[in-house]
């Protein structure tokens, strides 16, 4: 079985003790030589001059591609093309464009008089300036705005169409449910690299509260081996399964892995260890 290419998302620290985290957990996983690492926005982007520091920090002390979130979210087309020239300028040379989630305080999504009403239009605007990797998200099970998967499939295909060059899929537990996401894909002639989500499990709890924000339907055989398994046996299993769920997918054709960090290096780092992935020497 081939060893796959693996990337790894990062989330900005807001506190002393989260930046130490987070470089911590870079150098953990910097060694295994990642194709990029992503950075987050915080919800309704409340997090943009965090996230600002944190690409650039991690591009230029660890050496890493740094693919940045950018949202449309709380900002003018004109602020937000801003600070892609500002990544630019940083050297950055990704970008993970995505619409972003309500502002604080917000029921729902409602886009600035001034700012970019979709996710599409956000990638149209970056890809006409040029110089920037677009990647986005996708939705193998529905987004919880969304009707169903053939409209998500649909509108991916227009992110795709307005310049997007990849898609990082929401995390999933079983390898059918990319398997199947990926054949729609195809059959409506998206042709970028779909990669998928992966999630080692931290927490079963707080996991179950990330699926049920995010759409991701949880199987019943994940609650009954996690209730058996217990708060002791927890990380053990997430690392089974999480290694069992990438082995399934490197063997249905894929060749490249993103994981969630939660900028937590452990449970990542012996999954990725387990699929062969290996260190190439310290982190600087």
């Amino acid at each position: 079985m081939s060893t796959p290419a693996v990337s790894f998302e990062f989330f900005p620290p807001r506190n002393l003790d989260a930046s130490f985290r987070l470089w911590e957990t870079a150098r953990a996983l910097a060694p295994l030589g990642p194709d990029f690492v992503s950075v987050t926005y915080g919800a309704g982007g409340t997090t943009r001059q965090l996230t600002h520091e944190a690409v650039t920090a991690l591009s230029n002390h660890y050496g890493l591609n740094v693919a940045a979130h950018l949202t449309c979210v709380d900002a003018s087309r004109e602020e937000t093309m801003q600070i892609v020239d500002e990544y630019a300028g940083a050297g950055v040379k990704e970008i993970v464009a995505l619409r972003g989630d309500a502002p604080q305080g917000q029921a729902e999504w409602t886009a600035h008089p001034e700012g970019f009403t979709s996710s599409v239009e956000l990638i149209e605007a970056i890809s006409a300036r040029g110089g920037m990797n677009i990647r986005v998200g996708a939705y193998p099970e529905p987004h919880p705005d969304s009707p169903g998967t053939a409209a998500d499939v649909a509108f991916l295909k227009r992110k795709v169409d307005a310049g997007a060059t990849s898609a990082i899929t929401q995390f999933f537990f079983d390898a059918d449910t990319f398997f199947r996401f990926r054949d729609s894909c195809v059959a409506a002639g998206i042709d970028v690299p779909i990669l998928p989500g992966i999630l080692p499990i931290q927490s079963w709890a707080g996991a179950r509260k990330f699926a049920a924000r995010c759409g991701t339907s949880v199987p019943d055989w994940a609650i009954t081996a996690f209730e058996a398994a217990g708060k002791q046996g927890e990380a053990q299993l997430a690392t089974d399964l999480c290694v069992r769920l990438c082995h399934d997918l490197i063997k249905g054709g894929v060749d490249h892995l993103h994981f969630y960090t939660l900028n937590k290096p452990e449970l990542t780092l012996a999954v990725c260890r387990e699929l062969g992935v290996s260190e190439s020497g310290l982190a600087a």
